[in-house]
């Protein structure tokens, strides 16, 4: 197989507590297949994969502003719902952990990506309006191009996906792809 050293999948927050509202349940099946498929395609083509969860520490070091507001933390290390979804395939891929939106604040993606001269994310996972949208930003203002996989990404608010998926293209942050069409592309 080829090798794209020039790209990495990123997945991101694909964990139990973030299905447990029912639009992401509901979407579970079809988005957790999809990015199986560019899992086993990624694999296959040398193509390294990011799996980037959220985990907050109990002690509130690590907790958001409302987490902090409303006095409530989730996500904690060890809780069956920080644990990453059962259906996923997690062989081969490396593990992130993040404490915000962003894939890359606080952690050493940057890193990463430039020691294997990355120069494009193809990104999946949940949700668009928040995590992806501000993961996809951020490759952006690190000077590395974002795809987001449209049917590899879902939200809690569906009526917001495709507007934040919108806005990003307007703005030249990001273009759209589906899975068959990087599959395909990733097969040679």
């Amino acid at each position: 197989m080829t090798a794209h050293p020039a790209e990495a999948l990123l997945l991101i927050d694909l964990q139990e507590a973030f299905f447990e509202t029912p639009a992401l349940a509901e979407a579970r099946t079809e988005m957790v297949d999809a990015v199986n498929a560019l899992a086993a395609s990624a694999r296959r083509a040398q193509v390294p994969i990011f799996l980037i969860s959220t985990e907050h520490s109990r002690d509130r070091s690590t907790w958001t502003l409302s987490m902090l507001e409303d006095d409530q933390g989730y996500l904690f290390h060890g809780d069956p719902s920080s644990a990453v979804i059962h259906e996923l395939d997690t062989a081969g891929m490396t593990r992130i952990e993040k404490t915000r939106d962003s894939a890359w604040f606080g952690t050493d993606l940057l890193l990463r990506l430039h020691n294997l001269a990355v120069g494009r994310v193809l990104i999946a996972g949940v949700s668009a309006h928040a995590c992806i949208t501000q993961t996809a930003r951020d490759a952006y203002a690190n000077n590395i191009r974002a795809t987001i996989i449209t049917d590899a990404v879902a939200d809690e608010r569906t009526d917001h996906k495709e507007t934040v998926l919108d806005l990003l293209v307007a703005d030249r942050q990001a273009v759209l792809a589906r899975t068959q069409e990087v599959v395909d592309r990733w097969r040679g």
